[in-house]
């Protein structure tokens, strides 16, 4: 038989865990008169749909035994399919061995399992499959003759092609990939799962991650480079990896990572809230008790550096809010916790908005932070550290009031987002200036007061947060010639003496959090 025919299915082996369309799929190759092989709980839906179906055992003349450990794993099951049609029919014929055509089977649900915290580690041993990969990989290197089905997703356009004729060889190809994909996501699942080492901090020594394409981007972050966009299959929770896009043109690589960085800014916190990010920090954020409200003082940051900027709130979008939006300002992304009714038809008229939406915000979001250099990969927790009043330490003579308590712990929320070197001036939970990116601290605290005064907002009496240590009392100092009542940063200079009594001789109350939050 050429490698490039196409083949008819006469005998199909169907086992899976997740039998999402199983018998319409079934149905459908027995309809094309295909003769059914199949195994414990897959055999037993088929046969209470009516379905005729042959149970392995009866093939193999042996019983599945070992709690169902060992079912598949028989010379009549992969010599069926492994077997080369154009060489090998004289030892299938010697032995008995009936040629299987078609398999389709998807794996133990190990990944599920091991998300369940309710699950133990003999609940993950026992979702470790054997006989689902060893049937995968047989059909994926037979593809010459075999076609291998993996997920319900395949399921209507193979029995298209077999309706059609026959399956050809590009999509048993295509097939054969995609189950090597997949027993490689699933392989590296458990290496992974088995090789963390408490005394690593749970790094594995060789780690395996999976991800899967999403789409093809227009260009990466300059028009010269290529680019692509990848979610992580096994997310959950509230993120851009499992968001939806209601409105406007497809997302940029710069979009992406511009609404990632604005999105995890505002699910710190608790009350209404607005971020508006600009280039991958926030030039603007408030938390009021709306989210119009929040907006239009996140907007009153910086007017300039919002146009064309990202806005992520966490609370669902209004009309209110969004028309107030739509008309104030250019506005390349809107993401938020779902949308009110009638929302989507005001994005009608401009079309190249992009509206987000994602599942409820949880404060919190834990998972790895990848960052890739050349030649390997930095692999780090997220940071996901705060800081409770009662948590911090007072240096200073003088004491923070509750309103400038309540701004500090704001300002430090924020701060953790913007890169470093980070300097964020806030007053009444607002940001009022916001310096980044810098190579000198101070400096950073100079261009939060020139933000400041551009937008014509009072600097005067309010708090300023600082995402590392101050190295001398210059940011101090620089901080006090534009009026700012108290700081909020982590401490633990060799100079901080020097640093403290800068702050009592401006009357500047200033409080450690000994906790650093760079942001590279």
């Amino acid at each position: 038989m050429p490698a490039t025919g196409s083949i008819q299915v006469r005998r199909a082996l169907l086992s899976v865990s997740d039998k999402t369309d199983l018998l319409r799929f079934a149905r459908g190759l027995n309809d094309l008169g295909v003769q059914l092989v199949s195994t414990g709980g897959t055999f037993r839906a088929l046969r209470d749909a009516g379905l005729p179906a042959i149970e392995v055992s009866s093939v193999t003349e042996f019983p599945e035994v070992m709690d169902g450990r060992v079912k598949t794993l028989h010379p009549k099951i992969h010599g069926g399919i492994l077997g080369r049609r154009d060489r090998d029919h004289g030892v299938m014929a010697k032995y008995g061995i009936e040629s299987i055509d078609l398999v389709c089977v998807n794996l133990y649900p190990f990944r599920e399992t091991i998300a369940d915290l309710s699950k133990t580690h003999q609940d993950a041993i026992e979702n470790i499959d054997i006989g689902g990969p060893a049937m995968l990989r047989s059909a994926a290197k037979n593809h010459q003759f075999v076609g291998i089905v993996t997920s319900p997703h395949q399921y209507e356009s193979v029995l298209s092609e077999l309706k059609a004729g026959g399956l050809s060889f590009e999509t048993r190809k295509q097939l054969a990939t995609a189950a090597f994909q997949h027993t490689a996501e699933y392989d590296g699942a458990i290496a992974n799962y088995l090789g963390r080492d408490a005394n690593a901090a749970h790094y594995p020594e060789k780690l395996f991650i999976h991800f899967e394409r999403d789409s093809v981007l227009r260009y990466g972050e300059n028009p010269h480079q290529s680019a692509a966009f990848y979610r992580d299959p096994g997310i959950r929770g509230s993120c851009i990896g499992s968001s939806v896009q209601l409105t406007g043109k497809a997302l940029s690589f710069n979009n992406i990572a511009d609404t990632d960085a604005a999105l995890e800014c505002v699910r710190q916190f608790d009350e209404p809230a607005c971020v508006i990010v600009k280039h991958a920090n926030p030039c603007g954020v408030a938390v009021d008790c709306s989210i119009l409200d929040a907006y239009e003082k996140a907007f009153e940051t910086d007017p300039t550096s919002a146009f064309g900027g990202i806005i992520a709130l966490n609370r669902p979008l209004d009309a209110t809010t969004t028309t107030r939006i739509l008309e104030h300002q250019f506005v390349e992304v809107i993401i938020s916790p779902g949308v009110d009714q009638g929302v989507v038809e005001l994005f009608e008229k401009k079309p190249s908005v992009r509206l987000v939406t994602v599942c409820a915000l949880e404060q919190t979001f834990v998972q790895a932070d990848y960052r890739r250099i050349q030649g390997g990969l930095l692999v780090q927790d997220t940071d996901t550290g705060s800081k409770k009043e009662s948590e911090l330490t007072c240096v200073t003579e003088i004491k923070p009031t509750a309103g400038q308590m309540a701004d500090l712990l704001f300002a430090w929320k924020v701060v953790k987002f913007v890169k470093s070197n980070a300097i964020v001036y806030a007053k009444n939970r607002q940001t009022i200036g916001v310096g980044a990116g810098q190579m000198s601290r101070v400096y950073s605290a100079k261009i939060a007061a020139i933000k400041a005064q551009d937008a014509n907002l009072e600097v005067a009496g309010s708090v300023m947060a600082s995402d590392a240590f101050f190295p001398f009392r210059d940011g101090i100092d620089a901080a006090a010639s534009c009026g700012i009542a108290a700081v909020i940063q982590p401490g633990g200079s060799i100079r901080d003496d020097e640093v403290i009594d800068a702050a009592n001789e401006h009357g500047i109350a200033m409080v450690f959090t000994e906790m650093r939050h760079f942001r590279h």
